[in-house]
């Protein structure tokens, strides 16, 4: 069996160099895409390496980064230009692979084993990506170069930008396994921080522990860490096909002011609740399970659960589910700085027997959808302005 070679493809400062493609007098200036302070989402969504050298991290809020980097230019993002670009890029992968596995809007996995015959090896192949696609789009990517995904993926993530590093079966020890173990992919702050306090360190330290030990420090994820650090990850490349179904459907608003009663978030799960409801529709799945998340003006996040015998796809009855979990769960001893609503459990719509409860509750989501129906059909015809719930007036 021939060994697989796969590519991680990572489009370099992805928002901010394809901001600087329409603004071509700051490609000497430190800039940083950030969302709207007016909205209240005055953070650095990306910044390009100028910045990134003066300490520009993204996340930090605006007067964080101007702090740093006082001479800061702040672009706006422009996410339809965003979506354009990495079509484009994908366009060219294409031309090297059919196996394409997207991981964000800036970076995919390909798998390239079958065209080794026609392009060369797996590093022939991430050079002349990298240089079509900086030749015709104007942007750069790093590409990781590796046997398995896991490593695809550290590779990209170890020189940039404008970069290929391979990592093949006799160098891996040598080249990773003194770097930072949360440097491996799905290490997060909590992993790291849990292995931290048993003296694991680097990705070398975890593959010298016993598995007993890492399943009671991180249960079997802790195993499969040191599964991927040893180089035994066999996922393979999935495609996204016409027959991909979301495995959840949700939406989060931060208002212009903060929130302090409960009509208001209510009204903002049904403003939500309608844009999922119609993802789902064209999804053709229902929920058997909503999620809702919270944030307060001092960046406390809180989310919360919940699953249900029956699924839907209404708007109404998702928005009503979510209140209820939120009035369990939350409160307003602090302002609500945003709020999101989540579908989760999700199923296809087709087969899914409708089961009557004691108390009707089926008939009245089944009017509610006859409803919904028909708000969908007017809104299409004439637009969304023409037709709110009482509610939302």
């Amino acid at each position: 069996m021939k060994e697989s070679t796969i590519l991680h493809c990572d489009l370099n400062n992805f928002f901010a160099s394809v901001s600087l493609l329409s603004h071509k007098e700051l490609q000497d200036s430190p800039v940083a895409v950030c969302g709207s302070t007016e909205e209240r989402h005055g953070i650095v969504l990306a910044k390009n390496e100028i910045a990134k050298k003066q300490g520009v991290k993204t996340a930090e809020v605006i007067w964080q980064a101007k702090l740093k980097c006082p001479n800061l230019v702040i672009l706006p993002p422009d996410y339809k230009l965003y979506e354009k670009y990495s079509v484009a890029a994908r366009e060219i992968y294409e031309r090297y692979t059919d196996i394409i596995e997207p991981f964000g809007i800036d970076e995919c996995w390909l798998d390239v084993t079958g065209s080794r015959l026609i392009f060369g090896d797996g590093e022939k192949i991430a050079y002349r990506i990298k240089e079509d696609v900086k030749r015709e789009l104007g942007c750069t990517i790093s590409v990781g170069v590796s046997f398995n995904k896991v490593f695809a993926k550290l590779g990209s993530d170890m020189k940039k930008p404008d970069a290929v590093t391979i990592i093949n079966r006799e160098n891996f020890k040598q080249k990773i396994y003194s770097l930072p173990i949360g440097n491996l992919l799905f290490a997060g702050p909590k992993t790291v921080e849990k292995l931290n306090r048993f003296a694991i360190f680097t990705i070398g330290d975890i593959t010298l522990c016993d598995d007993v030990m890492l399943k009671r420090i991180l249960g079997i994820n802790g195993v499969i860490l040191k599964q991927y650090a040893l180089g035994l990850d066999t996922s393979p490349v999935t495609p996204y096909s016409a027959d991909y179904r979301p495995k959840s459907v949700g939406r989060s608003v931060t208002p212009s002011s903060d929130i302090t009663d409960r009509e208001t978030v209510y009204k903002t799960f049904i403003g939500l609740s309608e844009e999922i409801s119609r993802e789902l529709r064209e999804n053709n799945l229902v929920a058997f399970g909503v999620c809702v998340h919270t944030r307060t003006f001092d960046l406390e996040t809180k989310e919360s659960s919940r699953s249900f015998k029956s699924g839907t796809d209404c708007s109404i009855t998702l928005a009503r589910r979510g209140m209820d979990l939120f009035d369990e769960v939350c409160s307003f001893n602090v302002p609500l700085r945003s709020v999101g609503i989540r579908a989760i459990n999700l199923k296809p719509k087709d087969g899914i027997a409708i089961q009557s409860d004691l108390f009707g509750k089926d008939i009245i989501d089944a009017k509610n959808e006859i409803v919904e129906d028909s708000m969908i059909k007017i809104r299409k015809k004439f637009g969304n302005q023409y037709i709110k719930r009482c509610i939302m007036l």
